[in-house]
């Protein structure tokens, strides 16, 4: 079934540029799993990336003649990088059209490499359009980042390493999935040389295109998709990807952002690499795997890329403990008495609090919004969350509260008795200048703004809570405001964490 992509894997040319990356084991994940847990290094390579393989493999089958006109791709990430590295190795020119939103690390990754950058566009899809006007304008030749035939036989070389470098028994091989290109050759080669091993393709909740896909059968376009590990944020699985994906790829897992902190956490720890949340996406599903199936053979998990903003550190590792289940984040009704607060200590007991914030309600009660380490080994969330409630201190379990953990954490506090009937949404904004002049002004002078919290954590989208003084019947209306506006939202009006800290 595979034969003719195989062949052209078997003859891609990688290694003009591309290094063989290395097995590494896992020893504290091995451990903890109890089973043995194999890291393929591709956050090695020269572009700290395997997108390089693909790129190169693509770039050097073109005619010289065509080629000679330059080659031009839209990327915010490691596909600029690898198509950079490939013209400097071919010299020919090449242009890279980038979203205004890039990081500028990558930016200067790419010009670095003597490619041209142009920035436009808040998002891939306008950086995109902007490039197949170049095409049209230069005679360019454009360059996809998975959809591309050459560019899956280029990835699919990883595998073929893989498969010579463990000749061992291999229970299943995890592979991040965006648009598919890795997942797409890695699994083909692996299904014709050795169909016993499972290949997973691991996704985020919130950029699960593949799952889509094959719930569906056919493939679908996401209405958004969430921007955390930005490396895999595609709408929609590639066609010749899925053509080969709907009968190599044994099963999609997907996991939660928290997830894919605790896992660059957990490669730190193996390797002392820090994998950007794409390069260990893989991990995160190795381990959900692991904990469903118990003991048994190998594992591997590719680390497909380690090109992450130093800023952005700071928001992995603090929402790493959360990922490993180490953390419980509740909010916690206490009655407005003597003696209560005592109460509330005696049950947290021994436990470290790692934060805590105190927000009066009224003469009757008040809420603690409190963070505790926690043992996922013996459920003590749980056993927490049972002696609260035992003596009458009522709890709203809110570590999986993506809103409490993202802004209520860092802004309890209440609102105004005058501020009236109010709709609360999150947003994510581009970061570029003027993002928040273009959202007030679309907003304009109708309803009032009665809170604003704002959060960048380094990457190129900051996390926005607006309350607006508005009614219930103009819940709709509003929501077409941010449609229109383009920014991806969130109505988060009937959040738990708001009635409890956002209002008095």
């Amino acid at each position: 079934m595979f034969d003719k992509i195989v062949q052209q894997i078997l003859s891609a040319r990688v290694y003009d540029i591309a290094v063989e990356t290395p097995i590494h084991k896992a020893a504290f994940l091995s451990t903890r799993l109890g089973r043995p847990v194999l890291f393929k290094r591709e956050d090695l390579q020269p572009v700290h990336s395997f997108k390089c393989r693909g790129a190169y493999n693509k770039m050097v089958g073109i005619p010289a003649d065509i080629l000679a006109k330059g080659v031009i791709a839209a990327s915010a990430g490691n596909h600029a990088q690898g198509v950079a590295l490939s013209a400097q190795k071919l010299k020919v020119p090449a242009t890279i059209v980038m979203p205004t939103t890039t990081p500028e690390i990558k930016v200067r990754s790419v010009k670095a490499r003597g490619a041209q950058v142009i920035l436009y566009g808040d998002s891939f899809d306008e950086a995109f359009i902007k490039s197949q006007e170049l095409v049209q304008e230069y005679g360019y030749t454009y360059l996809h980042p998975f959809d591309d035939v050459e560019v899956i036989a280029g990835q699919g070389t990883v595998a073929v390493e893989l498969l010579k470098q463990v000749p061992g028994p291999i229970d299943a091989v995890f592979i991040p999935v965006g648009g598919g290109g890795l997942a797409a050759g890695m699994a083909a080669y692996i299904k014709y040389v050795r169909p016993e091993i499972k290949v997973i393709g691991v996704e985020p909740e919130d950029a699960a295109c593949l799952a889509a896909a094959m719930e569906k059968k056919e493939r679908v376009v996401l209405s958004q998709v969430g921007l955390f590990a930005d490396g895999v944020a595609v709408r929609q699985i590639g066609k010749n990807n899925f053509d080969i994906l709907k009968d190599a790829c044994d099963e999609v897992i997907t996991v939660t952002t928290d997830e894919i902190c605790a896992a660059v956490k957990d490669v730190f720890d193996d390797v002392r690499s820090v994998n950007e949340p794409a390069g260990a996406l893989s991990v995160a599903g190795l381990k959900k795997y692991a904990d469903r199936e118990g003991p048994g053979e190998a594992l591997v998990a590719v680390l497909s890329g380690a090109n992450v903003n130093f800023d952005r550190i700071r928001h992995i590792a603090e929402r790493a403990e959360l990922g490993e289940k180490r953390e419980a984040i509740l909010a916690v009704t206490i009655p407005e008495k003597p003696g209560s607060f005592k109460a509330f200590c005696e049950q947290i007991g021994n436990r470290n609090v790692t934060e805590f914030n105190y927000r009066y309600s009224d003469r009757e009660e008040a809420h603690i919004f409190v963070g505790v380490t926690t043992d996922p080994t013996t459920d003590d969330r749980l056993r927490l969350i049972d002696s609260l409630n035992a003596v009458d201190l009522p709890v709203v379990d809110m570590t999986d509260n993506e809103l409490a953990k993202s802004h209520i954490r860092h802004m309890v506090g209440g609102r105004s008795p005058e501020a009236g009937s109010e709709l609360v949404f999150r947003i994510e904004f581009p970061e570029r200048p003027g993002a928040l002049l273009k959202f007030l002004n679309r907003i304009g002078t109708r309803w009032n703004i009665s809170a604003f919290h704002y959060r960048n954590h380094g990457a190129a989208y900051g996390r926005v809570l607006v309350s607006m003084q508005a009614d219930l019947a103009e819940r709709e209306e509003l929501s077409v405001y941010f449609q229109d506006i383009g920014y991806t939202y969130f109505d988060e009006t009937d959040n738990p964490a708001v009635s409890l800290f956002m209002k008095t």
